[in-house]
């Protein structure tokens, strides 16, 4: 360990050199180890896109093979979302007991198992195992590659090498686009089977790279590991002085003295295995903690709850309910979605770091919801028309679904991730962001309906005036006040107001004033 050391000081030495002579610094060069580990670790989350993309595709297959109904199609391709929900619980407490390297490890093996279950399925039930298998994968590799690329990365690079699960998030569901055009042409019981196993081969390309990993520095502290970390920490950081401080905060963080050199340093179990943290999370937060929970979740939540998997999921029948009916067109359409996925994801990859992520946050937020609404108004008009053709709706539809996974993929995308990876204290990260992928799955749209349920109950306390034991007459009075409707029916109830029958109208020729209770004689 000493050697080994050595051997990194001094190069560290070499690498400064002569800059004592008074000449300007050169920037130190971005660290290829850190931007390997990121790529690696990343490739995760290439599972989830994969299964986005293709079971857009493999669906129809499915259903014609092995004769399910529209309700089983819907249940198998929704279902995986929930059990993603338990992988990231599972998750967040599992790479704190066994560190993040091996979690990496456990998503891969997993999500493995699960592809080659649903490959060889027969039946209804038997896919549903395989789901529930691949999707408990799929939970821990939402949770681990953040969480890991942004515990390695230098902060340089911090937002460019977070920024990667997004990527690979959208290299996988083009290759699952890609997937299912290439596989479309088999016999039917053969090419969905292709298409959903296919999704192993990425689990196998990632349990070998992941032996040139390092563990998490951040962990290894957590540990009492300082020795290893230490080293992390130099293969990288930018500069040497920069390691040190990296070590430095993770020591104080952790609540290790400054002055401490140690290899290795007893460290409590409580803070070594990630328990309690879910008491500082809900139950005893800091202001600061609370902020950046409700910051974290929310980012997360608004991810999802604009609707970016419905698009892709059924970006299909968008396309088929624009006018696009031949499968190998319908496909191809599908394809371009990924491609402008994937390549609009390089926007904020390589300028996360630069411009920031609140100005691209809100230019991307800003991109979907012009195109939602114009591929809103484009389908109603589509509907309108339904025994004709509009090739202008159809190209209009096809741009509109470009632009809308382009700019969610330019922004809101990777910043979710990148944001709630950075924010979270070094205790609270991995289970802090096992709480974030939460929000992405199937409970996140139980809190959408929450939300919208919670607006539904301030819109009828506000606005909906109680109606038992009230004359017909009596409602033109309640309804003219709006959410002033309380003070008027208390008037009612004291007679301070006079309801005006149509009767009285007539035989008074007189019109009543419905919340002044002033009258004024017609025509005049």
């Amino acid at each position: 360990m000493a050697e080994q050391k050595m051997v990194v000081e001094d190069n560290w030495t070499n690498t400064a050199a002569g800059d004592v002579d008074g000449t300007p610094k050169k920037p130190p060069r971005k660290n290829k180890f850190a931007f390997a580990c990121g790529i690696l670790a990343s490739m995760n989350s290439i599972l989830l896109g994969y299964d986005v993309g293709v079971m857009s595709g493999a669906n129809e297959y499915i259903k014609k093979d092995l004769g399910f109904s529209d309700v089983q199609i819907e249940i198998l391709a929704g279902i995986i979302n929930f059990y993603a929900l338990i992988g990231s619980a599972l998750a967040g407490r599992t790479s704190d007991l066994v560190g993040r390297r091996y979690t990496i490890v456990i998503a891969g093996a997993v999500f493995f198992a699960g592809a080659l279950f649903m490959g060889f399925a027969m039946n209804f039930w038997f896919l549903m195992f395989g789901r529930f298998v691949a999707g408990i994968g799929m939970g821990y590799a939402l949770m681990i590659a953040p969480v890991y690329t942004a515990e390695v990365a230098p902060a340089s690079a911090r937002g460019f090498l977070t920024s990667f699960p997004e990527v690979f998030i959208n290299s996988g569901v083009l290759l699952g686009y890609v997937s299912n055009y290439a596989f479309s042409k088999l016999p039917l019981n053969l090419g969905w089977r292709f298409m959903l196993g296919l999704g192993a081969i990425p689990s196998i390309v990632l349990a070998l790279g992941v032996l040139a990993m390092p563990e998490s520095p951040r962990w290894l502290v957590l540990q009492g590991r300082l020795g290893e970390a230490k080293q992390v920490l130099y293969k990288t950081s930018d500069t040497k002085e920069e390691a040190e401080l990296r070590l430095a905060d993770i020591k104080e963080a952790a609540g290790i003295p400054l002055d401490c050199n140690e290899d290795r340093v007893q460290i409590s179990k409580k803070k070594s295995s990630g328990s309690g943290v879910w008491r500082e999370l809900f139950l005893h937060p800091t202001p600061a903690v609370r902020h950046v929970l409700i910051a974290a979740v929310g980012i997360h939540f608004f991810q999802q709850a604009t609707g970016i998997d419905t698009v892709v999921l059924y970006s299909p029948r968008i396309f088929e309910k624009a006018g696009i009916t031949s499968s190998d067109k319908k496909l191809l359409a599908t394809v371009a979605v990924g491609f402008s996925k994937t390549i609009c994801i390089l926007v904020s990859t390589f300028y996360l770091d630069r411009l920031g992520r609140r100005p691209i946050l809100l230019a991307s937020v800003a991109g979907m919801i012009v195109s939602l609404v114009t591929l809103a108004s484009v389908l109603a008009v589509v509907n309108s028309h339904p025994n004709e053709k509009l090739m202008w709706a159809i190209i209009l539809c096809f741009i509109m679904v470009l632009t809308f996974v382009g700019s969610f993929s330019m922004g809101q995308g990777p910043i979710a991730w990148v944001y709630s990876s950075e924010i979270f204290p070094l205790r609270l990260r991995a289970q802090g962001s096992g709480i974030c992928v939460a929000a992405i799955t199937i409970s996140g749209s139980f809190f959408l309906f929450a939300s919208f349920a919670a607006i539904s109950w301030v819109f009828f306390y506000t606005m909906l005036p109680e109606t038992r034991g009230r004359t017909l007459e009596e409602m033109e009075v309640l309804f003219g006040s709006y959410h002033r409707w309380r003070s008027v029916a208390k008037k009612l109830e004291k007679n301070e107001i006079r309801v005006v029958t149509d009767r009285d109208k007539i035989c008074n020729n007189e019109i009543q004033l419905p919340v002044t209770g002033q009258a004024e004689k017609a025509g005049t």
